[in-house]
């Protein structure tokens, strides 16, 4: 079955930089702090712009935060924090 899927280092990165919390996050990036969850939960594929914002909120390029999947993925790729 093909999928397509955005996968993110959000928890993660929240934890490392003090542990901010979502609605912290939230805040710097514009957002409800629902947005957040959902795009930390894999539900939500944040706009590109969105994306940006998230990323430099943890000064990171946006693919060490964001990882886009498709069916033409091979399965032996791995992303920077496996």
């Amino acid at each position: 079955m093909a999928k397509n899927e955005v996968r993110n280092q959000i928890r993660r990165l929240r934890f490392e930089n003090g542990e901010m919390t979502q609605q912290q996050l939230a805040d710097k990036a514009g957002v409800t702090r629902q947005t957040i969850i959902a795009i930390e939960s894999g539900k939500y594929a944040p706009s590109l712009p969105l994306a940006f914002k998230i990323a430099r909120t943890f000064g990171m390029p946006i693919e060490d935060v964001f990882q886009y999947e498709d069916e033409d993925s091979q399965s032996s790729e791995t992303s920077l924090y496996a």
